[in-house]
């Protein structure tokens, strides 16, 4: 199982990036698979997640500004983060799991049912 992030970077407030994740087909089609980045001082959170061809879900924070879109014929993962904040600033992971349940939370947790994780990609805004 193998998962690699790439696109982070610093950009201003309100800027945007484009976040990859580049996964063996066990990972890739394992289930659910998502973006994690974790709040200040605890473990990550679910950004946003996709199962398949199906519906993807977003974390409240990022309804509205994040999508999470997936290339299948590329077996790659993609969030296009639009009108970042300072807030936003972390790494961010991909992540894989199988997990029946974590397909009943619509792929947004519980973040340890996710059992495959990349070495992740960081992401700073500045105001």
């Amino acid at each position: 199982v193998h998962l690699a992030e790439s696109g982070g970077g610093s950009v201003q407030a309100g800027g945007s990036l484009t976040l990859s994740c580049t996964a063996s087909s066990s990972a890739y089609n394992n289930g659910c698979i998502g973006w994690f980045r974790p709040a200040p001082g605890k473990e990550p959170a679910v950004v946003a997640g996709i199962l398949g061809r199906e519906s993807a879900t977003a974390a409240d924070f990022a309804k509205g500004r994040f999508t999470i879109y997936r290339d299948n014929g590329r077996a790659a993962l993609y969030l296009q983060m639009n009108d970042l904040q300072p807030e936003d600033t972390a790494m961010y992971y991909c992540a894989s799991t199988g997990s029946t349940l974590a397909r009943g939370f619509g792929c947004l947790g519980p973040v340890k049912e996710y059992t495959d994780w990349g070495q992740g990609t960081q992401v700073t805004v500045s105001s």
